[in-house]
């Protein structure tokens, strides 16, 4: 990373430059978005899967999308858990 910023001038400079590294750009903020709505909507507990395991990859995804910018309630969570769940 260093290479790509060392020959910035300003803090600002090298700041919008790792964004831009560690972030993408719009595009590609919006296509991991949608990637990351995509597994959330499909997310179901696997055969042979823990609570914990499951608990765990759905958090995983919860953050992703938070990280994104999208944000769901707890019941709304809670809802989708449940619909998760084997019957």
């Amino acid at each position: 990373m260093f290479s790509k910023i060392k020959t910035f001038a300003t803090a600002k400079e090298i700041w919008e430059k790792l964004t831009q590294i560690c972030e993408g750009n719009d595009e590609t903020k919006e296509n991991k978005l949608t990637v990351a709505q995509q597994k959330y909507a499909s997310i179901k507990m696997k055969d042979g899967e823990t609570m914990m395991e499951f608990d765990e990859r759905f958090n995983v995804v919860v953050i992703e999308l938070t990280s994104l910018g999208k944000e769901y309630s707890n019941r709304e969570l809670a809802l989708k858990v449940m619909r998760a769940l084997p019957r």
